[in-house]
């Protein structure tokens, strides 16, 4: 059954010489796992530019309920990203976010609040203005509203912990800092050190780990420590 959609792609596999494997977080299906064919190729019509991280798509798409993957019978760029794909911080923060969506829902999940929770963070991202030091902390904390764990108080995060990281001037200092982030969202102004940054990032992620499922070592880290740095 054929249906209209607009998705978020997150990550490309290749298949074979000329085709891809992309998931897409769709709004109307939830998170589908499509074949593409030959779109691998060094051709002006070739549409692999559509499939980057975090393209927001206009999809008509082959539908069926049992099936693992699955066809896209019409595509369309939806938007562009005018920075993400360009600049090397906003695009380490995108391998970011996408490893996070993949790890924390599953195949088949729908949740419409939580796509325009995602295309408001992507609009946010490729913005010039976009706070970058503060981006994945404000995103992750955001996220785990729409994942039903997120705690009511900001030093719930800082509790429920199997680490404790910080010390006690550090512990004041970061609750102020995540009440103010979980407060301004991404346009918080207060300001802390790389160093504060940094121990947040890795105990929210623990925190993460702690509610999901076999999340395994975040790849992206690695990455995103450079770019923040």
């Amino acid at each position: 059954m054929l249906k209209k959609t607009t998705g978020i792609v997150l990550n490309t596999l290749k298949f074979k010489e000329t085709s891809i494997i992309v998931k897409i977080f769709t709004r109307e299906l939830g998170l589908k796992s499509y074949l593409v064919n030959g779109v691998r190729v060094n051709s002006k019509n070739s549409k692999m530019a559509f499939y980057q991280p975090l393209t927001m798509l206009d999809l008509v798409v082959y539908d069926k309920s049992n099936a693992s993957l699955n066809r896209i019978s019409e595509v369309r760029l939806l938007r562009a990203n005018q920075l993400i794909s360009f600049d090397f911080a906003r695009t380490g923060i995108a391998l970011f976010i996408t490893e996070v969506i993949t790890k924390s829902i599953f195949e088949n999940y729908q949740n419409e609040h939580l796509f325009d929770f995602l295309d408001e963070s992507i609009l946010e991202l490729d913005s010039p203005n976009a706070k970058l030091s503060q981006f994945p902390i404000v995103f992750l904390l955001e996220k785990a509203v729409f994942l039903g764990f997120a705690p009511d108080q900001a030093i719930g995060y800082l509790d429920e912990s199997r680490s404790q990281p910080f010390s006690p001037i550090e512990l004041l200092e970061a609750k102020s800092y995540l009440e103010s982030l979980m407060s301004e969202s991404f346009h918080c102004k207060q300001k802390v050190t790389l160093s504060l940054r940094r121990k947040l990032l890795d105990h929210l992620l623990d925190f993460y780990s702690q509610h999901l499922e076999n999340p395994g070592e975040w790849k992206s880290m690695s990455i995103l420590r450079q770019v923040l740095a």
